[in-house]
């Protein structure tokens, strides 16, 4: 058993739904405890003479009773939880008297240690309620944020049984940075059963996962071994069928390029339930990373996405090159290194400058990110030069000498 003088509390759950909660004082400290009483559907009725603004908007939509006058005795009858937060502590502790001869849990923001219950420091993630009582507000706090953060982030994880239904997660991964994949995108990723991953998406993210999970490996490596399309889609139907939970990880975004919607049909049509998570895609985070605004004011107000995989030559090809050409914006060219010898002759044809800027970001965002930098004219030969190989991000246009021209100010 603990010591005489030490405060070990009993940690519990309110149920207040409906009952009444009496808060005495409208400062900041009510203005901080009313939203959480709030959302427990409290009937919650406050003493105080004054209010923040922001206590007086939740008073003025009816969300509370707010009862413009200070603490008298009598005000805590019927009352399930009383929190005394006013600045004058004769009037906390009358009501905490009060509460006590009613046997009604008082919590006291002047004097914990006259209290007969604390307020933990809370936090809410995924329909869970973290609370923490440490006896010190402020490192209660910091354990609060580290286990929310962990929830959040899918640092830290907990098997669900079964908390998390069958289906499928299309989650974009970013463009190669294990840190830039989407908060809710590296939640999924912890409570997955099964990942169907690619060939792009950030490889450091599978080492993160417990050894019960399948990875089946969905590379569709240029010119080597692929997974067909279809073996994808049945992949994530069969399994999730199975009663799993499936995380299909995708490198960038899965609208952008990714087949993400091919994906998401097929599912629906087998009757699959799908999430999407859209993800950073790497059209815009690579030339950032390295450097790049795809718009500057004063440069260029637009810029335009075009997939590089068919050569303008191709009748497959949907690109209207020669417009793409007459744009005065930048161009950004995913999937476009082994034909960017054609790609540049076909824009040049169609009127664009062959002195234009050109940037070539081969990993863009992780350790082997690598720039080099030509003109439409050179950036065939420098590309091969350079032995640039996939992934790369082509950058075309004046934004790719916005910082040549910042360093000359």
């Amino acid at each position: 058993m603990p010591p005489e003088n030490d405060t070990t509390p009993y940690p519990v759950g309110l149920l207040l739904q409906g009952r009444r909660v009496v808060v005495l004082g409208g400062g900041t400290v009510a203005q901080r405890r009313l939203p959480a009483l709030l959302a427990t559907g409290a009937d919650v009725h406050l003493f105080a003479p004054e209010t923040t603004p922001s206590v007086q908007a939740m008073a003025d939509a009816g969300e509370l009773t707010w009862h413009p006058r200070r603490y008298a005795a009598g005000d805590l009858a019927g009352a399930w939880y009383v929190l005394a937060a006013t600045d004058d502590p004769a009037a906390n502790a009358a009501a905490s008297a009060e509460a006590e001869a009613d046997r009604t849990f008082c919590s006291r923001s002047d004097d914990a240690s006259a209290a007969t219950a604390w307020t933990p420091a809370t936090g809410r993630q995924d329909g869970t309620t973290v609370a923490v009582l440490s006896g010190d507000p402020r490192r209660s706090a910091a354990l609060r944020d580290a286990v929310v953060a962990g929830l959040r982030e899918g640092t830290l994880a907990a098997a669900h049984h079964r908390g998390r239904t069958a289906g499928v997660a299309l989650v974009g991964g970013g463009p190669g940075d294990p840190d830039l994949i989407t908060v809710r995108g590296r939640r999924l990723l912890a409570e997955a059963d099964v990942v169907v991953a690619d060939r792009l998406a950030p490889r450091a993210l599978l080492d993160e996962l417990p050894p019960h999970v399948e990875v089946i490996d969905a590379a569709k490596i240029p010119y080597g071994r692929y997974m067909a399309q279809e073996a994808i889609n049945n992949a994530l139907i069969e399994h999730a069928r199975a009663g799993r939970f499936v995380v299909r990880l995708k490198g960038g975004d899965p609208y952008v390029f990714g087949r993400g919607m091919e994906e998401l049909l097929a599912c629906r049509e087998a009757g699959v339930p799908v999430t999407v998570v859209p993800g950073i895609s790497s059209s815009i985070s690579v030339p950032a990373a390295a450097g790049i605004p795809v718009t500057h004011r004063g440069v260029t107000h637009e810029f335009s996405v075009i997939s590089g995989h068919v050569a303008p030559e191709d009748p497959r090809s949907l690109v209207d090159w020669d417009a793409a050409a007459r744009m005065r914006g930048t161009l950004v060219l995913l999937m476009a290194v082994e034909r960017i010898g054609a790609i540049a002759a076909a824009l040049v044809a169609g009127g664009r400058d062959p002195q234009t800027p050109v940037a070539v970001v081969q990993e863009g965002t992780t350790a082997g990110q690598r720039r080099v930098d030509a003109t439409l004219a050179t950036v065939a030969e420098v590309v091969a030069a350079e032995e640039i190989r996939p992934p790369a991000v082509v950058v075309i246009g004046d934004v790719v000498a916005v910082n040549n021209l910042a360093a000359q100010i």
